[in-house]
């Protein structure tokens, strides 16, 4: 997708989240450069839709394919009023059927063609990977698990460690890496959840 599409289909998500985000720069600002994908186009308005999401600070990262890949995709972050970090991400181009570990990664980076610039998985606390049920890094997040079009469509919450307001735990300035494999959250210290296909930096909105 063209930066024009990127950009509308921004500004139908800050449209359905009005009221949510506050204040803050335009939807397309400081966003990265690669798109969402083909068939995304009309996917703002229909995220928004349904988040449940309170007032509170809003984050995004348009992903875009490492080399050889296609994977694309848009996630956003929204700090709700208990603490909490709520995801919803829309991804395509993924494995029909598949799942693919998800992680916040340390560096705001994606210009190596691997993703690797991304460093490894934001870890502020020094804590072991795992699930969110355990100790586990601040980047650790639910695989995504495409359906048979290879689509992910999800939505979930953080809690106990990642944030969008400044801070130690802050994911903006970051960057989210698609994995080619599922996340055992057990393998340290990043999953066994193999290459990086998509990279995008998270900018605050």
């Amino acid at each position: 997708m063209h930066t024009t599409g990127l950009s509308l289909l921004a500004t139908g998500l800050a449209l359905a989240l009005a009221g949510c985000a506050g204040p803050g720069p335009g939807p397309g600002a400081g966003m990265h450069a690669h798109g969402p994908g083909p068939g995304m186009g009309g996917g703002g308005a229909g995220m928004g839709a349904g988040m449940g999401m309170g007032p509170g600070r809003m984050a995004m990262a348009s992903l875009g394919p490492t080399q050889g890949n296609a994977v694309r995709g848009l996630v956003v972050f929204h700090q709700m009023a208990d603490g909490q970090v709520m995801v919803y991400a829309r991804v395509s181009g993924l494995k029909p059927n598949g799942e693919h570990g998800f992680h916040i990664h340390e560096k705001g980076d994606c210009a190596s063609t691997d993703g690797t610039s991304a460093g490894g998985h934001f870890n502020p606390d020094g804590k072991p990977h795992g699930p969110q049920g355990a100790a586990h890094h601040a980047g650790d997040m639910p695989s995504l698990k495409a359906d048979a079009n290879g689509m992910a469509d999800q939505k979930f919450t953080l809690s106990a460690g990642p944030t969008v307001a400044a801070g130690a735990g802050s994911v903006v300035g970051r960057s989210v890496i698609v994995h080619a494999n599922p996340d055992d959250y057990a393998t340290q210290p990043t999953g066994n959840a193999g290459g990086r296909l998509a990279c995008g930096v998270i900018a605050g909105h």
